[in-house]
């Protein structure tokens, strides 16, 4: 039996992660699901939005399925993901972001994988107030970026795209204003593919400024693979990717670094829905399964996306996606859970 840290989180957490955790069991796969705390919530039950035991477990498992975690804007306590990223070395996050047949969307046969480095950059650093004056905060704020984080990022970057068959690998930089991290960056990124697959490469390697990349995936994202970018640019691209393909609620995504993983949806808390049964559980679920690759579980984890593109190709949807006939939260786990045990068998 596999031991996974299981954390709740904030709003809509508990309800996508309920249904994650019901759909991953469906499979027949046995996991210790240990219980564990983050976010707001935890900082008002507990005195801390995370908790030494939550730490301790996701040491012990190695393995943490979790559900999106508020932070405070402005002031309050920094950011459990961020932290979380920071605490366990988790350099890569990844994003895939795939069409789904039947959810509504501007645009069909989107298939790309969104690499995120994700303990540098401005976010992985500090902001010192310098002075704050009436309309002026002056601010020296702290970004680092290093060759060793880079190259194991890329290392990520390289190993997923010849494991999954990928055909071009487009690295998404700003160099030409950030000098010296910009092209620390970019040139770690062709330095080690050149290196390791030179020029035999099995796929296209080619580089762009965040700016045109944006412009470009909204032209045609079908033109793009797997885009690699440092932690800023894979915050915002990330979530421009998810509405390309019907939102948030849609893209699961994966933390991972050299001794730990953590799994959670690309979506925030959604307080405005918290409670409602009305949240999407797809991308949690979808977490779920890329959880299931990671622990060597590729047949339940098909099993599970195979139920998800059924029901969506058969209109069994969510709300959000159908807002007449749309099922509710805990009906859409049910009917999924079903389908899932069929393919069980």
């Amino acid at each position: 039996m596999r031991k996974v840290t299981l954390i709740s989180g904030d709003g809509i957490g508990p309800e996508v992660i309920e249904a994650a955790m019901r759909v991953v069991n469906a499979t027949g796969v046995l996991i210790h699901w240990k219980i564990a705390y983050a976010g707001v919530n935890a900082a008002k039950n507990m005195g801390n939005p995370l908790p030494e035991e939550t730490l301790e477990s996701i040491r012990a498992t190695g393995v943490a399925l979790k559900g999106p975690c508020g932070t405070p804007i402005g002031g309050g306590f920094a950011s459990v993901n961020v932290e979380l990223r920071k605490r366990f070395g988790l350099f890569a996050n990844i994003r895939p972001v795939k069409s789904i047949p039947g959810a509504r969307s501007r645009y069909e046969n989107v298939d790309l994988v969104i690499f995120r480095e994700g303990t540098e950059g401005s976010y992985g650093g500090k902001e010192t107030v310098i002075r704050d004056t009436t309309g002026v905060v002056q601010v020296r704020g702290e970004s680092i970026t290093t060759r060793a984080i880079c190259t194991k990022f890329f290392w990520q970057v390289l190993n997923y795209a010849l494991k999954h068959n990928r055909k071009k690998i487009t690295i998404v930089h700003k160099a030409n204003i950030n000098k010296e991290a910009g092209e620390l960056f970019l040139n770690t990124g062709h330095k080690l593919f050149e290196a390791m697959v030179g020029e035999k490469s099995p796929f296209t390697i080619e580089d762009m400024i965040v700016d045109n990349a944006a412009q470009k995936l909204v032209l045609d994202p079908t033109q793009f693979d797997v885009l690699a970018m440092n932690n800023e640019h894979g915050d915002i691209l990330s979530d421009l990717c998810a509405g390309l393909v019907g939102g948030l609620g849609l893209v699961p995504g994966a933390n991972v670094g050299g001794d730990c993983a953590i799994f959670e949806a690309a979506h925030g808390t959604a307080p405005d829905i918290a409670g409602k049964g009305i949240a999407n559980p797809t991308a949690m679920i979808l977490s779920a399964a890329m959880m299931l690759d990671h622990l060597g579980e590729n047949n339940a984890a098909d099993r599970i996306r195979s139920a998800i593109g059924h029901m969506y190709r058969t209109k069994q949807v969510t709300r959000d996606i159908d807002s007449e006939g749309g099922l509710d939260t805990q009906t859409f786990a049910n009917v999924l859970v079903e389908e899932v045990k069929y393919l069980s068998r």
